[in-house]
């Protein structure tokens, strides 16, 4: 585990509707791949080299400085076997660590039990964006969603804890009728009151925010840089998390992924010079994950839902370089058109949960799996 006095933090961004693999780590240097791919390929005068047979996307130009500073791992064909191609199935699979049966325990909230068993902070987890996503749901963890940090809160102008438990009542006798008392009104009702705390305290988090880094206006610009005015709050937050939408390229792929990823990677490089700016980059650990990759032939227009994956792991915490191996596109090695998986995405989350949050990966992940050596 990495030596430092503070507290390791986890940010994880998701990429959501299955992140084209193969045209964000190009295999310029194989011929199968531009055999494959005649409409969307990214041309091999474009590519930014790595080696002589893998390169980025011109679009993660600033990843790509990154990872020549050894702040980025690569990890490749990422997945699970008897991979499933619903977006919602496969997220799901992600997201509970349960590829076999449908889950209901996010992964990121047993990370957080464990961090806090006895629900001291209920910022121990953040959310910035809409919903809770699954992988931080966990009965009795509390967790903090936030759309936009300065507009945060639940019944925020209602002052004085007598006046806010007595509307908390009234929205739990609200609904009373449809799921009468017992754990679940019990598990609403403190729901609502860390709700509430939650938001009385990251109201704070802006006022103490300073930074010569301006991001760029985009969605995910914006969610990263309220994850840092949080972070930059010290209020014991140690697992953030958002998504980064419109990954679901079946059409017009060309002019829409390179977009995606100029956005996401100026998002990524803002945020990480924050960190810098704050002196708080050895500290975090992000970590970029999608749902699948596509499929490895093109359709004309984009590309559809496929099997094997690209995850990175991004930051001063990490060891970069080329993780597990880049699936063969030999057509007798593919899985009926689609890329095998290489590693199980839960050994990779196990190797976070172990060597970087310094937790037993075992109940977190359920089980023990092939774990990598990026984290420093």
């Amino acid at each position: 585990m990495t030596t430092t006095k503070k507290d390791p933090i986890l940010v994880v961004i998701q990429l959501t509707g299955g992140n084209d693999y193969l045209n964000t780590l190009v295999p310029y240097g194989d011929p199968r791949y531009y055999d494959n791919r005649t409409t969307v390929a990214v041309p091999q005068d474009q590519v930014l080299p790595i080696d002589d047979h893998f390169g980025f996307n011109p679009a993660l130009a600033p990843i790509k400085e990154m990872y020549d500073q050894g702040k980025v791992a690569l990890i490749n064909g990422v997945g699970y076997p008897t991979p499933n191609r619903s977006h919602f199935r496969s997220m799901d699979i992600w997201h509970t660590c349960e590829p076999d049966k449908v889950g209901t325990e996010g992964w990121l909230g047993r990370v957080i039990r464990d961090l806090d068993p006895r629900s001291e902070n209920v910022l121990t987890g953040v959310n910035f964006g809409r919903g809770l996503p699954r992988a931080l749901a966990l009965t009795g963890v509390p967790v903090a969603s936030v759309a936009v940090l300065e507009t945060y809160g639940v019944l925020t102008g209602i002052t004085g804890e007598p006046d806010r438990s007595e509307a908390l009542d009234v929205f739990a006798r609200m609904y009373a009728p449809t799921l009468g008392s017992g754990p679940v009104m019990e598990y609403l009702g403190q729901t609502g009151l860390d709700a509430l705390k939650g938001a009385d305290i990251l109201k704070t988090a802006p006022a103490k925010y300073v930074s010569s880094v301006e991001y760029a206006d985009t969605s995910i610009g914006k969610n990263l840089l309220g994850i840092s005015k949080v972070l930059h709050a010290n209020l014991g937050t140690r697992i953030f998390y958002t998504q980064h939408g419109g990954y679901d390229t079946h059409a017009s792929q060309g002019p829409v992924h390179p977009k995606l990823w100029t956005d996401l990677s100026q998002a990524i490089t803002d945020f990480y010079a924050d960190l810098r700016e704050h002196d708080t980059a050895d500290n975090v650990l992000m970590f970029v994950f999608t749902e699948f990759g596509r499929r490895v032939k093109d359709n004309g227009s984009g590309t559809d839902h496929g099997s094997g994956g690209l995850s990175l792991a991004i930051g001063d915490p990490v060891k970069g370089g080329m993780y597990s191996e880049y699936p063969s596109l030999e057509e007798g090695d593919l899985l009926e058109g689609d890329l095998h998986f290489n590693i199980d995405y839960r050994g990779v989350y196990g190797t976070i949960v172990e060597d970087w949050l310094g937790l037993d990966p075992v109940p977190v992940v359920g089980g023990s799996f092939e774990q990598l050596d990026f984290v420093r």
